[in-house]
């Protein structure tokens, strides 16, 4: 056994780091944290200084006993995860459960995987961080605490199953407010006018006027005084101007800008990122930090002279701006400035490829730039038109990368202007004045929440991802793409003195990828508002992150943090769950016209519908879900009451009845047994049976078998991951190398045994009377599969030697505690 034991958290950083390492030296992982707050109860001991109570995660025991082993035999201990707050804490978590207290154990921190970083590492080692550990330990009891009382609030005062989350309920307060401002939005439009002068005989003038008309009549009476004018240019400014590079990137700037170029989703980009960090490609990609260290500003300011010659190169350091930074020490960059393209898959190149250009960038100097402006005046008007121009007389950091905006607007002035002189007479080649309209606030995309957040100084770079992806996994924020709705505009032309009016259409409000709260997660949001205003408070929370901060210097114990927070905290939870009145978010739509009966749109214990009726007088209520694209806000009541005309049977085929209903995942056609999905962009209330039997009949169609293989049939279909055939209740993907539309019958056979060679493959014992398997699974893990038990086994078991014997007993040390539960109800229910 090597005399040093190296442990990271996961398998792929273990790789890389062993590979610079001698022979005494073995890398072995954690896969993550090994143990968390207890799962049954609150897990905390309140009357105990909030002390915590942990326990190993089950899928982590075999980690953990594995580790223990390779640490008794090892002579020292080096933990190596990440140095940031959850890094240490995961250090200190192993300190503990490997029992390292009488060990040597040294703790090393490195914010890139490459060899010097590693052996420099190794030659200064530390100590274990406790107020680090400590500040990760607060988050962690804080948001417990917050869960595990503000929940059952939720349950009995709105719905059950529903849950709470400190950070995650102001991020979705941030998008409740954002949608709400979106409603009250009144949009008002304006004329704007552009002019086209020629100029030279072939050259165009293209001039905004610095004025814009509030109706079509000022507009209009504007272009009949221009068909009469003469224009002169009455102003000529030519000002140089710059254009600078931005920082490199730290946590929040990658996501934002990698959702704008590449289209990725924030937990997209960190995954990406994380598998750049552990294979050494990118320094640690949690940060924000935007500093370079001074071997990277080097080794950035040599590549760009090699690449593009010493006028280019402009080193300079950042200042990090953002409050409280702490999880770094330094901005998102490449490991080796000279490497141009790195990554095992085209997610991984391109992100690596957008963080080379922007750290490359940033050390490059100023874009030169050449500012034009041209002012022309019309003689029987105050008004007057401005051309800007924008030459580049020196590309500077330009020639590699330029960030992308929220805000990019294509008809922003830039370009050439034409050679024009100071008094200069023009003539028109046409003005128009087209019908603008104002636009209200933007939504929320992924990324940009992640700046809003960081604006108000909510959360740190390793919450961000999290936080989005939960409040999205709770069903209180959906992010989607919406259809736009066409609206008429206006549009003046003055063409040769004579003026043309046209009325033209557009799409408007045209969504894709952006954040709305849901009906249930609206009504979420007000309560906690109405009742947890303190907590909701995004200055509060944005304090309760110094406060980590604070404690993560030593400036603030935790557990007085903990208590401050606590005591008022429980207070008003204990108040709100006796005195609040449910929250329903009801809202009447009118009355029923056949009973006379209140009409309400409100969120039930299934989500948001319809109710018809109050339960007064012995009259059952009646209920109908909300369909898609409805909202408690918006439905109207015609909307709702035709809600209450399905399920319908609209006529039979081949004589059985056709029904025509709403479910779960839309309006469908049934059949006998058979489903058939409507349209999305059909209504429900327009299929007839004639559009029914359609449906039916392209259903049968599509369902019939295209082939057969060894006495079975094989079927094709599209699915959310392409398209497939079926064939023994196998789903077998077909590749782009296949004609899918045309598929041989040696293809189709092809494609199957391939199938069945992998389905083969992937065993690496059987034992099928026990009902037990061993198999492969991703990253070079290992599946101990029985029945529904599914157990990981870490990358390097030894699994070719292993017996029937050894996996029962695997799966013994997993089971107890799911059989310990069963046993327990019964007896429950006894008792009562």
């Amino acid at each position: 056994m090597a005399k040093n034991l190296v442990i990271v958290e996961s398998p792929a950083k273990a790789k890389t780091i062993e590979g610079f390492l001698g022979k005494d030296f073995v890398v072995k992982s954690s896969f993550g944290h090994v143990r968390d707050l207890k799962k049954k109860g609150l897990g905390i001991d309140i009357e105990n200084n909030f002390v915590p109570s942990y326990e190993i995660s089950p899928d982590k025991k075999s980690v953990v006993a594995d580790l223990r082993k390779s640490a008794k035999a090892a002579q020292t201990v080096w933990l190596a995860t990440d140095e940031d707050r959850e890094g240490e804490a995961i250090s200190w978590h192993l300190h503990e459960v490997l029992d390292l207290g009488k060990k040597e154990t040294k703790r090393i921190v490195f914010n890139e995987i490459t060899k010097s970083a590693i052996l420099e590492a190794v030659a200064n080692p530390r100590e274990i961080d406790n107020h680090l550990v400590d500040a990760q330990q607060a988050r962690r009891i804080l948001d417990r605490l917050v869960g595990f009382e503000l929940s059952p609030v939720l349950w009995r005062k709105i719905k059950p199953s529903l849950s709470a989350g400190r950070v995650q309920s102001v991020a979705v307060r941030i998008i409740v407010e954002r949608e709400r401002a979106i409603e009250s939005f009144k949009t008002q439009s304006s004329y704007k006018v552009v002019a086209e002068f020629s100029v030279g005989g072939n050259k165009v003038l293209r001039a905004e006027l610095d004025a814009k008309f509030k109706i079509e009549k000022e507009a209009l009476e504007f272009l009949e005084n221009c068909g009469v004018a003469d224009f002169h240019v009455a102003d000529l400014q030519v000002k140089p101007g710059k254009r600078s590079p931005t920082a490199p990137f730290t946590t929040s700037t990658l996501q934002q800008e990698a959702s704008r170029k590449l289209g990725f989703s924030v937990s997209r980009t960190m995954t990406v990122a994380q598998r750049l960090y552990e294979s050494g490609k990118i320094t640690y990609m949690r940060t924000d930090s935007v500093s370079l260290s001074k071997q990277a500003l080097g080794a950035a300011k040599d590549e760009i002279i090699n690449s593009y010659g010493s006028e280019y190169a402009n080193p300079k350091q950042y200042v990090t701006k953002a409050k409280g930074a702490q999880e770094a020490h330094e901005a998102i960059r490449p490991t080796y400035m000279n490497t141009h393209e790195a990554g095992i898959d085209n997610d991984q190149r391109r992100l690596y490829d957008l963080i080379w250009k922007r750290t490359i960038s940033s050390q490059m100097a100023d874009a030169q730039l050449e500012k034009t402006t041209v002012k022309v005046e019309v003689s029987n008007r105050s008004e007057t038109f401005v051309a800007r121009g924008e030459v580049i007389k020196f590309d500077g950091f330009l020639k590699v990368y330029l960030e992308s905006r929220d805000d990019d607007n294509s008809d922003s002035d830039s370009g050439i202007i034409p050679p024009v002189a100071v008094g200069e007479v023009l003539e028109y080649n046409k003005i128009n004045a087209t019908e603008r309209f104002t636009h209200h606030p933007a939504r929320f995309s992924e990324a940009t929440l992640v700046k809003q957040l960081e604006e108000n100084g909510i959360g740190r770079p390793s919450t961000y991802a999290p936080t989005i992806s939960t409040v999205q996994k709770r069903g209180y924020v959906v992010k989607e793409e919406r259809e736009g709705t066409k609206r008429n505009y206006q549009s003046l032309d003055l063409i040769n003195g004579s003026v043309s009016v046209y009325t033209k259409t557009e799409t408007t409000g045209h969504e894709k990828g952006k954040l709305y709260p849901t009906d249930i997660g609206i009504v979420v949001n007000d309560f906690l508002v109405e009742n947890f205003s303190k907590i909701m408070d995004l200055s509060f929370t944005a304090s309760v992150e110094k406060q980590f901060d604070e404690i993560a210097t030593g400036a603030k114990s935790w557990s007085e943090m903990i208590q401050d927070f606590y005591t008022p905290f429980h207070e008003k939870v204990e108040y709100t769950l006796e005195n609040a009145e449910r929250a329903k978010g009801e809202r009447v739509l009118g009355k029923d016209p056949k009973t006379g009966e209140p009409v309400v749109a409100r969120i039930g214990k299934f989500g948001a519908m319809i109710q018809i009726g109050d339960g007064e007088d012995d009259v059952k209520p009646r209920f109908a879900g909300l369909q898609k694209g409805m909202t408690l806000s918006s439905v109207t009541f015609e909307e709702a009451m035709k809600l209450f005309d399905f399920p319908k049977t609209i006529g039979q085929f081949e004589g059985d009845e056709v029904v025509v209903a709403h479910g779960r995942f839309g309006p469908y056609v049934k059949v006998k047994e058979m489903f058939v999905s409507i349209p999305r962009d059909e209504d429900i209330s327009s299929v007839d049976i004639e559009r029914a039997i359609e449906l039916i009949k392209e259903k049968l169609q599509a369902d019939a078998p295209v082939a057969e293989y060894e006495g079975l049939p094989v079927q094709k279909g599209t699915g959310r991951f392409g398209p497939f055939i079926k064939w023994n209740s196998m789903f077998i993907n077909v590749s782009k190398k296949y004609d899918f539309d045309n598929l041989s019958q040696n293809e189709i056979i092809e494609l199957i045994e391939i199938k069945k060679r992998k389905e083969i493959d992937k065993y690496i014992h059987r034992w099928d009377d026990k009902g037990i398997s061993l198999q492969k699974a991703r990253w070079g893990r290992f599946n101990i599969i029985k029945g529904k038990i599914k157990i990981e086994l870490p990358k390097g078991t030894n699994v070719e030697d292993m017996t029937l014997a050894d996996v029962e007993k695997i799966i013994e040390d997993r089971a107890p505690k799911k059989k310990a539960k069963a046993k327990a109800k019964p007896k429950a229910k006894k008792k009562k």
